[in-house]
């Protein structure tokens, strides 16, 4: 029997909303979907998620919510973020903080598949090493289920790729977020059957500074002045990563980089 996985790329603000839901309604049409992964921390705005864009996305189809460095920003999340089993924070965050950081979930055909969020420490805000925190995990969640998805959200090109090799044979899927654009290396890694790609990519503005407004990041990144971005506007893209999957073993068998441009004049 073999599981159907979805998992999609940095949301960016409405645009990039908007287009997840049109892309994610064509694909279901055109091949099986059992679960839908999502990375949202940019959901809100462009800058973290708020309690109602969380339930927009639900209705979606999303089953769930990834995020990275910008899970706290919209401060309206950090009361409710205990209760909500569907969003998860970075696993390796410090103890004692707000959110939990992974999550086992059943298939509308009852297949349970785990889900883990980490992040990164290249060029990133300070956290316990990911690396450790699998090393003291993963056996146990492995208990519960072979198929383990991990979001790996992260700056450096090269810390993602040594966690793809760390984690090579012992999880289904590790699929990179963060840097907002769509890399060449989907496949699926030699030995030990884990598929893998660096980074997703972003579901957003296209014509933009990774999902931000053109003038203004140009303004920002020349001048070092403080500034507050906004999303860009215009057509947009839509990235995913689909795995099938093995139930008895959570070995991939296939994997496919989705990437799908709107036309010019196609965005809002």
């Amino acid at each position: 029997m073999n599981v159907h996985l979805l998992l999609l790329g940095d949301i960016i603000g409405r645009p990039g909303r908007r287009t997840v839901r049109a892309q994610l309604e064509r694909i279901r049409r055109e091949r099986p979907v059992d679960l839908v992964v999502a990375n949202v921390e940019n959901a809100a705005h462009g800058f973290g998620i708020t309690p109602e864009v969380a339930q927009e996305l639900r209705s979606y189809g999303i089953h769930v919510m990834t995020s990275g460095n910008h899970i706290y920003d919209k401060k309206e999340i950090i009361p409710v973020l205990d209760d909500m089993t569907d969003l998860l924070r970075p696993a390796n965050y410090p103890t004692g903080v707000p959110g939990r950081g992974w999550g086992l979930y059943e298939t509308a055909g009852g297949v349970r598949v785990a889900v883990i969020n980490l992040q990164g420490r290249v060029l990133m805000p300070w956290v316990p090493c990911p690396f450790d925190w699998v090393d003291q995990h993963l056996a146990t969640i492995r208990q519960a289920t072979p198929l383990v998805v991990v979001d790996m959200h992260a700056e450096a090109t090269s810390e993602k790729n040594a966690m793809g090799w760390y984690l090579n044979g012992k999880v289904t899927v590790v699929f990179g977020t963060h840097t907002h654009i769509p890399t060449a290396d989907a496949r699926i890694l030699p030995g030990g059957h884990t598929a893998y790609v660096t980074d997703v990519g972003m579901n957003g503005p296209y014509d933009s500074v990774i999902g931000m407004d053109v003038q203004m990041a140009l303004q920002k990144l020349r001048t070092t002045f403080p500034r507050h971005l906004e999303v860009a506007s215009g057509p947009c893209q839509f990235t995913g990563l689909y795995v099938v999957a093995d139930t008895d073993t959570g070995r991939a068998l296939s994997v496919e980089h989705i990437i799908f441009r709107e036309p010019p004049g196609g965005g809002s």
